[in-house]
């Protein structure tokens, strides 16, 4: 692609990577056949290829983007499947993520809409306040319909009871049963942690089952990953610097082997630190250091190899590959590797590569989209006759859940939690009364 920035454009680092992008697409349009919003709008515009137009556009001029640009690229999952089908390597990944920071910098947005993404941006990386929040949204339930249609998205997407505090929500280490084999940092994530601790706590069974002495370290709260994916920069890197410190103050202890991600959308996040903080001389080794410990919970295990099963399984299990593992981090095998080791009978889901709708914050920021792409895939699960799925990302378990009511009998968990059961852990929670 031709572009025409001017030599004092080309003197920002980041513009100087946005054109390198840029001029990387061939215009072939391979691209379309698989994003998720061009399936579903038809509208060129609604493309990577359409998008990339817009984001040339908008660059080379600068200043504030016209709300159509804005709309189109909001529109945007971040689901990253252009990528994987792009043949020219073009990393849309980054120049989205550029746009975005230029139109939280430049576009004003309406009021409502400023205040629900400054809402979000504080509540989803808050688990103090997101945990009081979700305790106030269940006296709201019954007033659901009257209120506005994100709020109401919002509730849906919760869960009715709010679990208990979980101990593992404390910094700690958690010794490694058995000889040592390795030592990790575990990133418990921000609303993870409230809404569903069962799944930090199924990973450090797993993990310390598994010979490996976890640890969670004071500070490493929240990636970044929230506020990044919404443009708003400043607090994406003050929030991922604190995360760093953290671990790296653990690799100058007692040292780390890895740092562990059990939430997909976040790991993309922190293998990326690096290049997020490439121009940041106090922070740019400490982030590129931290990136290459970085590992999904499932690549750890699968070098680590599983242990035999203890109880036998047997279940057919949808495995749903979150965009972020598949797209994001080229994570295919492994976790369905390990699904088989313990014992489940794996189903392929038909259009796998195709986003649930949660991509973060989407699913309450386009929830008619991010709906519409909820049912296609839930009709998809339905297809394997596969009454559990598993995930390795709490937004798709959520989002996927939220959609799997009666007369559906789908229960969605995360993958370690059915490796933990399959290996000495507790039945999930999710498949009570299941056989």
């Amino acid at each position: 692609m031709q572009t025409n920035f001017t030599l004092a454009q080309l003197a920002d680092p980041a513009i100087r990577e946005s054109e390198a992008i840029l001029r990387a697409c061939v215009h072939c349009g391979f691209c379309t056949a698989t994003c998720p919003t061009y399936t579903i709008l038809g509208d060129e515009l609604d493309s990577p290829r359409g998008r990339i137009y817009q984001i040339k556009d908008m660059l080379e001029k600068g200043g504030p983007p016209p709300d159509s640009t804005v709309k189109h690229l909001d529109r945007c999952l971040s689901c990253l499947s252009c990528m994987t089908t792009c043949p020219s390597g073009v990393h849309y990944m980054h120049l989205v993520d550029h746009a975005r920071a230029h139109i939280e910098h430049t576009h004003r947005r309406p009021l409502a809409d400023r205040a629900t993404r400054a809402l979000l941006a504080r509540l989803l990386t808050n688990p103090g306040a997101l945990r009081v929040a979700m305790l106030g949204a269940s006296a709201t339930r019954p007033f659901r319909a009257l209120l506005p249609k994100r709020l109401r998205v919002l509730l849906a997407l919760t869960p009715t009871s709010v679990p208990n505090p979980s101990a593992s929500d404390r910094p700690g280490v958690y010794p490694a049963q058995g000889t040592r084999r390795k030592r990790v940092a575990l990133l418990l994530g921000c609303a993870q942690r409230v809404l569903a601790p069962s799944i930090n706590e199924a990973t450090i069974r797993l993990l310390t089952r598994h010979g490996v002495e976890v640890v969670v370290a004071r500070g490493a709260d929240c990636c970044g990953a929230l506020t990044h994916h919404m443009g708003k920069e400043a607090m994406a890197r003050e929030q991922a610097k604190a995360a760093i410190d953290a671990w790296i103050a653990e690799v100058a202890g007692e040292g780390l082997d890895a740092v562990i991600v059990n939430a997909s959308g976040c790991g993309t996040s922190v293998k990326d630190y690096g290049h997020l903080f490439r121009d940041d001389p106090a922070y740019a080794a400490k982030a590129a250091h931290v990136a290459g410990l970085a590992r999904d919970v499932t690549e750890l295990l699968a070098d680590l190899g599983l242990s035999a099963p203890v109880i036998a399984t047997g279940q057919a299990v949808a495995y749903h590959s979150a965009c972020s593992m598949q797209h994001g981090q080229k994570l295919k095998e492994p976790p369905r590797a390990l699904l088989r080791a313990a014992g489940f009978a794996v189903k392929e889901i038909p259009d796998g590569h195709l986003c649930c709708g949660s991509a973060g914050t989407y699913n309450l920021l386009q929830p008619d989209l991010a709906d519409e792409l909820r049912a296609r895939k839930i009709a998809a699960i339905a297809s394997t006759g596969a009454e559990i799925v598993a995930a390795g990302n709490l937004g798709c378990i959520a989002q996927i859940a939220a959609g799997a009511t009666p007369p559906t009998t789908l229960r969605v968990v995360h993958t370690v939690e059915l490796l933990d059961w399959a290996t000495g852990g507790p039945k999930p929670e999710a498949l009570a009364g299941t056989a």
